[in-house]
């Protein structure tokens, strides 16, 4: 089942996303005692921030000791590098986390194994790649399911870093797998495959902007797309967009308020 929200202004989109993520983490709380949460970067740290560390009533609800925080894709770059999803989600969360608040567990790439620089491919040692991959594929060994991951959408249609047209699409057996053609810059990165996405509870997207409107449109109106978003979208697993006005502009799909 797939639900689209759409707000006009970008701190409702937030407050109806952190309400979202709320509701999801106390059912999860309430059955296994844990949340366990992926999150992917762009834009969705300033909106997680916005929503679950400074707005006063929801920052209230959030039970950060719960939490076990994955990364749905991740650059091979060093944790404080700008380009860096860990990076990005420690400025805008955790370090905005008031002092002795509780916080959440959260799995890194291991930045001991990383090589080269800025993520490029000369100076990078591939079988470093390798391990960072398979190393971050044992977390989700036991166990793969997640109870919300939580995405963006590229102005191609990408998620995670899963790029159309890509091999990775059709991965059915890695649960993490390594990238080193990415379209996008940096081209080294790891990323969850389809498998992972399949058994999670619940999915969300994040996308704003005029920018988005396009590939918004053709995700909802077109049965034959063959774009990565499109194909979470047909995932047997509740799928819940949240947008702004702009990224609905002349798209022939009609959203809900959340």
């Amino acid at each position: 089942m797939v639900s689209l929200y759409s707000h006009r202004e970008s701190s409702d989109v937030a407050k109806a996303v952190g309400a979202y993520i709320i509701k999801i983490q106390d059912e999860a709380v309430s059955k296994s005692g844990v949340f366990k949460v992926a999150v992917s970067g762009g834009s969705l740290g300033k909106v997680l921030k916005a929503s679950l560390i400074d707005d006063a009533q929801l920052s209230k609800q959030v039970k950060w000791d719960k939490w076990e925080v994955f990364f749905s894709d991740e650059r091979i770059v060093p944790l404080d590098h700008a380009e860096s999803n860990y990076g990005l989600f420690n400025e805008k969360v955790l370090s905005s986390l008031p002092a002795g608040s509780p916080k959440p567990k959260v799995h890194a790439i291991n930045a001991s194994l990383i090589t080269g620089q800025d993520g490029q491919l000369d100076g990078a040692d591939s079988s470093k790649d390798e391990a960072i991959a398979e190393e971050y594929e044992k977390l989700f060994a036991k166990d793969a399911h997640l109870d919300l991951v939580l995405l963006g959408c590229g102005p191609d249609g990408h998620t995670c870093s899963l790029f159309p047209g890509h091999a990775l699409l059709q991965e059915k057996n890695s649960l993490v797998s390594l990238i080193r053609d990415s379209p996008k810059p940096p081209p080294r990165r790891i990323t969850i495959t389809f498998p992972v996405l399949a058994q999670a509870s619940n999915i969300a997207f994040v996308a704003e902007g005029e920018g988005k409107a396009p590939v918004i449109d053709e995700i909802f109106t077109k049965a034959d797309s063959q774009l990565p978003c499109k194909y979470v979208n047909d995932l047997s697993v509740p799928v819940t967009w949240f947008v702004n006005d702009a990224a609905l502009k002349n798209a022939n799909v009609t959203p809900s308020k959340y």
